[in-house]
């Protein structure tokens, strides 16, 4: 081996990070009007491209899908072999290619202007027949190849890639994509849960609350924690607002100072006026209240202070929202 690894990696990044510096001065009123045509698009974006260009495609669509943008990859060998019939006249098409010369890719076009949709070459040549068969086109700028041959796709699928998140981050936010929208689209993971799940989803309520009225003895305040099972008991009026909320740990201080469990009532042992939340709050905002107040518990109450229920810190780790 007659070279440094470590400076010969550090060649790679260096190289790589120029190809990225020129692309983005390269930005203009091209790369805008494609950003425009995605925008007011009123079909589908549509991204093809053979070999690594190819896959860089895939993860374009991707995020272009998770941002809100309606978009899949076509791999332009199966588009000749029918996939071209997912292609409506109302669509974009998208087409990478950086030598624009790619046989598979050059071949889609007579058949994409027949069908009459709207296409798009990014390619690094100006004047290949990827870029003259297309309605409009971003032209990368020259730069290297971070391979040492100068021969396999590196700085062109880097800013390639780059590229196409800079198209689906700008195209999102013209639409005023938000956190609740990008939750929609990712309802499965943790980071959908924190945008989706609302207090009122994981709350207890109805039968599984443990609430007593005003003046309940104590004893019978423990039972009714007891049977519920929550380590929480809610207090409330006789027109069911909230008055105060009393938790296992309250019981315990309350036995340490001989309170008369059999006389005493709970007004003598309850947090008066807590803190309480909405159903409608997020779930991921009720789990930053308690982290904050070092408490597990918050009563749960309409606009009325009406109580609808108790959620407990559990219940929103079990829900897989974490922080």
């Amino acid at each position: 081996m007659n070279f440094d690894i470590i400076n010969e990696a550090k060649r790679v990044f260096d190289t790589e990070i120029l190809a990225l510096q020129k692309t983005r001065d390269a930005l203009d009123s091209g790369f805008a009007t494609i950003v425009d045509l995605v925008l007011k698009c009123q079909g589908k974006v549509i991204l093809t491209g053979m070999g690594k260009p190819g896959h860089i495609a895939t993860k374009i669509a991707a995020s272009l899908a998770s941002l809100g943008t309606p978009s899949f990859f076509m791999h332009p060998g199966e588009a000749m072999h029918g996939d071209l019939g997912m292609v409506d006249r109302k669509d974009i098409v998208v087409l990478m290619s950086y030598s624009g010369e790619s046989d598979e890719v050059v071949n889609l076009l007579p058949v994409l202007d027949k069908i009459g949709c709207t296409t798009v070459a990014i390619s690094g040549r100006a004047k290949s027949s990827l870029v003259r068969g297309c309605n409009y086109h971003f032209i990368f700028p020259d730069f290297e190849e971070a391979c040492y041959m100068h021969l396999a796709p590196t700085s062109s699928t880097t800013a390639l890639l780059v590229l196409g998140d800079a198209l689906a981050v700008v195209a999102s936010r013209a639409k005023n994509y938000t956190s609740e929208d990008f939750g929609l689209h990712h309802p499965a993971g943790a980071l959908g849960k924190k945008l989706l799940v609302h207090v009122g989803n994981i709350m207890h309520e109805g039968a599984e609350n443990a609430v007593v009225p005003e003046g309940t003895i104590i004893r019978n305040a423990i039972v009714e924690m007891s049977c519920k099972g929550l380590g929480t008991l809610v207090v409330v009026d006789a027109e069911n607002h909230l008055k105060g909320i009393i938790t296992d740990g309250d019981l315990r201080r309350m036995l340490e100072r001989g309170v008369d469990i059999y006389k005493d009532s709970v007004e003598k042992a309850m947090t008066v006026n807590p803190l309480r939340i909405s159903p409608c709050e997020m779930a991921v905002n009720a789990l930053q209240i308690m982290n904050d107040r070092k408490i597990t518990a918050l009563p749960v109450v309409d606009d009325d202070n009406k109580l609808v229920g108790t959620l407990k810190l559990q219940d929103i780790l079990n829900a897989g929202i974490v922080k």
